[in-house]
């Protein structure tokens, strides 16, 4: 995966001064010890243990040095909580704290650290200088508990890093009776991101202008072959139109990261596209964002981000989604595992083919039936359909209300191994307590009928990165007998 942040964490020890330093330096290197065991990469112990302001700024100085982008404030005592949130301060990047818990009776009469009380005051000179830092669930913790907090950590730090250096680039705006995924693009500087958006004509113009560059595109052509197959390349005569239009994404995406360091695509696609090409652009879509550059379809730029954050997650590749239409009852064979959702808790996840072939069961290139209704066969070929693969997946949105205030849902479920028995990039997504997330949530806050999806569950992971980017609005399915707000209890 390209177009994704390398989290460099550096574990940082504080000592209050009526402690003695020696605790947090012990703690600090069994911890170490225990990450070196582990397959958590690239994390980095700070020779400075921080007990007064001098040891903040050469903190800073050697983070800086070393570049690391995400910390984690170890308490192996109580720690000095000015100097420590100092550090946050002026680091500026993803925090988090970990103290340690007490090894054994043995400690206490002379060695206690009193990091639980730690933890509660820094938590509240965090507060003082307004600072977002992740806490765990359970933040005293042993060296192998640590481990595991660390490596979410690395994951949560690798969305926020790439959502405050992200480019958001759009190309066309989206046709009058289909308004959907409209909002106000303030939020997206208010997180951090870039936003660049630009006529489909200035996209018409790049594809024509990498035209002559023929070595480049037939060995996209060539790599498009090999992945697709003689069974699924079943339009070959457009492969080379294809891979042009890949080349000219590639090179807008080279030369048009300006001052940021990744970049996300929310392109137009109908209806004029078809004419103008003369094929669809889904499978191009597909292959950029299963390497790391999601191409979000209908000039979604919210869904383009929400992409973005799935992948940062995962290390894997996402994909957007219609939340598209229900299932009837004679599609799930009897005795079907549902994987905890009801029947009633099932829908169709669909778009025209702009899934990655690595995330599909089956696929193979064909032409878009709906827009071929209005068009032709000819000039929409180009998706990539089938059947999405069945995993464990994240359905996930950030999205910017009409009164340009971010909101986000956040929902665990599955994709079942069962023929969706219709068209397009498709599978049946079970949801536990979908019917009634739809309905209240999904409904009732307005959010628009394009869903990103993980492949896996990183739904704690998600939660905690719209935290530190400072989105509180976070929407989860409600358990059966908790009602959601404005829910009529008659009703349920």
């Amino acid at each position: 995966m390209i177009n994704q942040p390398k989290v460099k964490l550096g574990i940082v020890g504080v000592s209050r001064d009526c402690f003695p330093i020696e605790l947090t330096r012990t703690r600090l290197a069994a911890l170490m010890t225990e990450v070196r065991a582990s397959k958590v990469e690239d994390v980095y112990e700070c020779p400075v243990i921080i007990e007064n302001e001098k040891d903040t700024l050469q903190a800073l100085e050697w983070s800086k040095k070393e570049g690391i982008n995400a910390v984690c404030m170890f308490l192996g005592n109580f720690g000095p909580e000015g100097p420590t949130t100092l550090f946050i301060k002026r680091f500026g990047g993803p925090a988090m704290v970990l103290a340690a818990k007490e090894e054994g009776k043995k400690n206490l009469a002379s060695d206690r650290g009193d990091a639980l009380c730690g933890v509660l005051n820094f938590s509240y000179n965090v507060g003082l200088r307004r600072l977002r830092v992740y806490i765990p669930e359970y933040p005293n913790v042993t060296p192998q508990e640590a481990v595991k907090e660390l490596e979410d950590f690395k994951n949560i730090a690798r969305v926020v890093i790439g959502i405050r250096n992200l480019k958001v680039i759009g190309f066309g705006p989206r046709p009058f009776d289909f308004l959907a995924c409209n909002a106000p693009i303030q939020p997206l500087y208010d997180l951090g991101c870039e936003v660049q958006e630009n006529s489909e004509l200035d996209l018409k113009c790049q594809f024509e202008k990498v035209a002559d560059r023929k070595a480049e595109i037939e060995a996209i052509a060539k790599d498009m072959a090999e992945e697709l197959g003689a069974s699924r390349n079943t339009y070959p005569e457009i492969v080379p139109q294809m891979a042009q239009l890949e080349l000219a994404l590639l090179d807008w995406y080279e030369n048009n990261k300006g001052a940021c360091d990744y970049v996300v695509f929310a392109n137009k696609c109908w209806p004029a596209w078809q004419p103008v090409f003369g094929f669809e652009p889904c499978y191009v879509n597909s292959r950029l964002t299963g390497r790391g550059i999601p191409v979000a379809c209908e000039v979604d730029l919210y869904g383009a981000v929400s992409e973005f954050m799935c992948e940062c997650a995962t290390e894997m590749p996402a994909t957007l989604l219609d939340i598209n239409n229900s299932v009837p009852d004679d599609v799930i064979p009897a005795g079907a595992d549902l994987k905890g959702a009801s029947q009633k808790d099932l829908y169709m996840g669909f778009h025209c083919g702009n899934t990655c072939s690595q995330c599909m069961k089956e696929c193979k290139i064909k032409y878009q039936l709906i827009q071929a209704r209005l068009m032709g066969e000819d000039i929409t070929k180009g998706t990539l359909e089938g059947q999405i693969q069945p995993s464990a997946t994240t359905m996930f949105r950030l999205q910017s209300n009409s009164d340009a205030k971010l909101v986000s849902y956040i929902a665990e479920g599955n994709f079942l191994d069962i023929n969706p028995c219709s068209f397009g990039g498709i599978g049946i997504a079970a949801i536990p307590g979908f019917a009634r997330f739809y309905r209240h949530v999904l409904i009732q806050k307005r959010f628009p009928h394009h869903g990103a999806y993980a492949f896996k569950a990183v739904g704690k992971i998600l939660f905690e990165a719209l935290h530190l980017l400072g989105v509180d609005d976070i929407n989860t399915p409600l358990p059966a007998g908790q009602l959601y707000p404005g829910e009529n209890p008659f009703a349920v």
